[in-house]
């Protein structure tokens, strides 16, 4: 078996504002698990799939997909901070390879991460460095976003990719479930967050960003009491979803329109194209079996939270 796949859920708010301890002890237990089974593989190479929360790319420049040949984490909500162990060769080949097979996608030679890829490396590798990963970004939040389809083809690009070279490759694929956290909206955005979401806020200062966290944990206080207070959950969405992708049946996102999802599980759902396109990567290996699936609705931490494993057919 040369290639292993874990997709994982993150949250910025755990140990900020927890669901009840039966439920933290599902969720550690599985993470705990899942790093069992990728410490049993011990990858050569992870390709980390998932998305930005207006922390790392700004509508300054906003890509629909971005490869890192190198990338930093900084730390919001206390997650791991500091660089990650990006191999600059392969992830430049990654790119040009991406590109030749028809996908642009950019680069970034210091990609600036925050939790979406932090929590993944914490939770289920357990550093930010202990093993080589190449970063991929996938626009989640800023519109226009990138379709299903397109980060269908993405993905099955880098999976042709990774595939070609030998290694055993962990694909991690993170974000998601139905939610919609209070990330502000351009178009009715006041003229300070429009310039935040222009790029100033690549460098909020400690105190700019303390009233950010400060903001969403107080958004998942009032949504644990209220779940009108944002978009509710869509439990049947999220496992509608997950039923997919066991079935290998995803091509039926491929003429889902954005709004549609938005208007269903919430803004923020997109971030599930990073589940996709890991397990699309996974698809260049050949038909695939999956396992360990896990799925609750967490309104403490504003999301429906999943978990859900692969590997080859045969493996």
């Amino acid at each position: 078996m040369n290639v292993h796949l874990e997709c994982l859920s993150h949250t910025p708010l755990l140990g900020h504002f927890d669901p009840p301890q039966a439920v933290l002890d599902e969720v550690s237990a599985l993470q705990h698990a899942a790093r069992e089974r990728i410490a049993a593989f011990d990858p050569e190479l992870v390709l980390l799939f998932s998305p930005d929360h207006f922390n790392g790319f700004f509508y300054d420049v906003m890509p629909s997909f971005c490869i890192g040949t190198g990338a930093h984490a900084i730390g919001d909500f206390g997650s791991l901070a500091g660089a990650l162990d990006v191999p600059f060769e392969l992830a430049t080949a990654c790119a040009s390879a991406v590109i030749d097979d028809g996908i642009d996608v950019a680069l970034s030679h210091d990609m600036q991460v925050d939790h979406g890829m932090a929590y993944p490396l914490e939770h289920l590798i357990g550093s930010l460095t202990r093993y080589p990963v190449i970063p991929v970004f996938i626009n989640a939040v800023a519109r226009p976003l990138p379709t299903f389809k397109r980060a269908r083809m993405l993905g099955e690009a880098i999976g042709r990719w990774a595939r070609g070279t030998g290694k055993r490759v962990l694909l991690i694929g993170s974000g998601g479930l139905s939610h919609q956290p209070p990330v502000p909206e351009y178009a009715d955005a006041p003229e300070p967050v429009r310039r935040s979401l222009d790029g100033a806020g690549y460098t909020l200062s400690e105190e700019e960003r303390a009233i950010r966290t400060k903001r969403t944990i107080a958004a998942g206080k009032a949504f644990a009491e209220d779940q009108r207070t944002l978009h509710p959950l869509n439990p049947a969405w999220d496992n509608g979803f997950l039923d997919m992708l066991e079935a290998q049946a995803y091509l039926q996102l491929d003429s889902v329109p954005n709004d549609l999802v938005s208007a269903l599980a919430g803004r923020s759902t997109h971030e599930v194209k990073a589940w996709l396109a890991a397990f699309a990567a996974l698809s260049a290996y050949g038909p695939y079996r999956t396992g360990h699936r896990y799925y609750r609705e967490i309104p403490e931490w504003i999301a429906g939270f999943g978990a859900l494993s692969a590997r080859p057919l045969g493996a």
